[in-house]
């Protein structure tokens, strides 16, 4: 689980453009929007496309989302329960 938040990071940098941030700088449990790192409806919109390129995931329920895309710690879990079940 660790290996799949690491590499969640990285991507999020990578998809974001957020130059100069490391993927420790990146807390597991911080919120992605708002007071965390920031991000608007726009960076949603990339971690949407990121979920479905990446890991073949698509969010049906925009109300999913919100909750997906709570955390880093969210987002694996999600990843993980998904892979589990398909």
């Amino acid at each position: 689980m660790e290996d799949l938040k690491t590499k969640l990071k990285e991507q999020l940098i990578e998809a974001l453009n957020l130059e100069g941030m490391k993927p420790e700088e990146i807390d597991n449990a911080a919120p992605l929007f708002g007071e965390g790192l920031g991000l608007d409806s726009i960076d949603a919109l990339e971690l949407i496309v990121l979920l479905e390129k990446n890991y073949n995931i698509r969010i049906e329920d925009p109300k999913d989302g919100r909750k997906v895309f709570h955390s880093i710690d969210t987002m694996a879990e999600f990843i993980q329960s998904k892979q589990l079940s398909a």
